[in-house]
């Protein structure tokens, strides 16, 4: 078995915890915190909570790819949902443009459980949600082409 992977060293800077109102949005909600308090790079877990909605995307077959997949088209679950539990990164693009991802999961009133990449406007709260940002320092991350999967991961760099 072969084993790659890129790396970068840095540090924990501040840890934000914050609760995320009703009607914000988990992405712009965490963005618009490190915005506000000059955080550049971080880790985020998104706790428990509840949401109206969610979009979201997944991994699909899709074999005119250079790796035979991509994301799906957003799918949107109607709410109310309780939110489990996402994860990700904030970042910046190729441009500086501030770039979160996060996946995660929500249940429905029915029991069954969607999850994927949260998309930017289509995960508003309907409670609350709980959220913890971890700064890092003397990292960077970057969303760069990457021409071996043909797409745009997010790459760590050391700052």
């Amino acid at each position: 078995m072969v084993v790659r992977y890129k790396h970068a060293v840095g540090s924990v800077g501040r840890v934000v915890v914050a609760r995320l109102q009703p009607g914000t949005d988990i992405i712009e909600g965490v963005e618009k915190i490190c915005d506000d308090l000059g955080v550049e790079y971080a880790y985020v877990n998104v706790g428990t909570g509840t949401l109206s909605k969610a979009t979201i995307m997944y991994f699909v077959p899709n074999p005119s790819t250079k790796i035979g997949s991509s994301y799906s088209p957003p799918k949107e679950v109607h709410g109310p949902l309780s939110f489990l539990g996402g994860s990700g990164v904030v970042g910046r693009d190729e441009k500086g443009n501030r770039l979160t991802h996060i996946h995660g999961a929500v249940c429905d009133q029915w029991g069954h459980v969607h999850g994927g990449h949260l998309v930017k406007g289509g995960n508003p709260i309907l409670v609350t949600s709980d959220v913890v940002i971890f700064e890092l320092k003397g990292v960077k991350i970057i969303r760069k082409y990457d021409a071996e999967v043909d797409s745009y991961p997010l790459e760590p760099e050391s700052a």
